[in-house]
Order: C-alpha cells, then structure tokens, then sequence
C-alpha cells in the first residue's frame, strides 16, 4: 500500500510540476522558427513613447496599432530599426538619442519673418503649428515661438528635436 501511494504522490508531483512549468517551455517553442521581420514587411506595433522623465509623449493604447513597413524610412531610423528581427508577440525597449530619432535641435531653424508672408487671416499666437512650404515643395510643421507687432519668429525644428526618446513596444503582426 505504501509502494503505491508512494507513486500516486511521485506521478501528482510530477504533473503539477509539468502544468507549472509548460507555460514557459510552449511560449519558449512557439518563438522558434517563427517569423522575424525583416526589411519590408509590413508590421503591426503597439507602443507607448516616453521622455527621459516618464512622461508619455505618444502611445497606441486605445487605439489600432501602428502599421508600417518595416525597414523603408517610414519611422524614426532607432524606431524602425528596432522591430527588425523581432517575430510577434515579442517586446522591445529601447532608448533613442536624438540622432536616432528627430535628430539634435538646430538653432539655426529658429527664424524671424515679417507677418505679412504668413498668408492665414486668423490671429497668429505662440505654439500654433503651420505648415511651412520649403523651396523643394515639401511642407513642413513650423511652431511659432513669438509674435511682436508685424514679426513672427517660427521653429522650423521638429517638437522632438534633441530629445532622447524611451520607447516599450510589441509586435502584434508581421505581413509580408
């Protein structure tokens, strides 16, 4: 009797250890041989953006996720190649320099110009973002820093320019 109560508490042993610790070897072999991104794929991301402080800066949450193609200069360049290599349901954090992301903050993108070269009616206040039309055609978002009488002074600097960025990210789907 002993003999077989003895192997009834040997086998329960052993199946709550195998019920315990399955959970992690079914996720470590569903990872392998899974698909990684690679360079244009399009992906599915769902991240949260931080500064240096914590501060959310940008998120998913509550919305779809971020869809891209991975690798094409879509995303900031530390952004985009991050999620390269990465297969789904993996998680990334990463801390990017300016460099990797909108780049160092250029003085010399502050400028001054007179009022009447701002072709809006409406009133021009400090923090509004125009869009600025540069002499290749492209547009691009100018912040107004000042206005005095019939001056403006705009930033031509992207909002995070030299901002080191803390981003937590998770690839949700890869397509090819």
């Amino acid at each position: 009797m002993k003999d077989i109560f003895g192997k009834i508490v040997v086998i329960i042993v052993v199946i709550a250890a195998l019920l315990v610790i399955s959970p992690f070897f079914l996720g470590l072999f569903s990872t392998i041989g899974a698909k990684q991104v690679k360079q244009g794929d399009t992906v599915k991301v769902e991240y949260t953006g931080t500064f240096e402080n914590g501060t959310v800066f940008d998120t998913s949450e509550g919305r779809e996720p971020l869809e891209f193609v991975a690798g094409t200069g879509q995303m900031i360049p530390g952004f985009d190649n991050a999620v390269i290599g990465m297969k789904v349901g993996q998680e990334k954090k990463v801390k990017l320099q300016p460099s990797e992301a909108y780049g160092d903050y250029d003085p010399q993108l502050v400028q001054e110009m007179p009022r009447k070269q701002v072709p809006i009616e409406e009133e021009l206040k400090q923090g509004m973002v125009l869009a600025v039309t540069m002499p290749n055609g492209r547009q691009v978002p100018a912040t107004v820093k000042e206005v005095i009488n019939e001056t403006i002074t705009i930033d031509l600097n992207h909002p995070l320019a030299g901002e080191i960025l803390n981003f937590r990210f998770k690839v949700v789907d890869i397509a090819s």
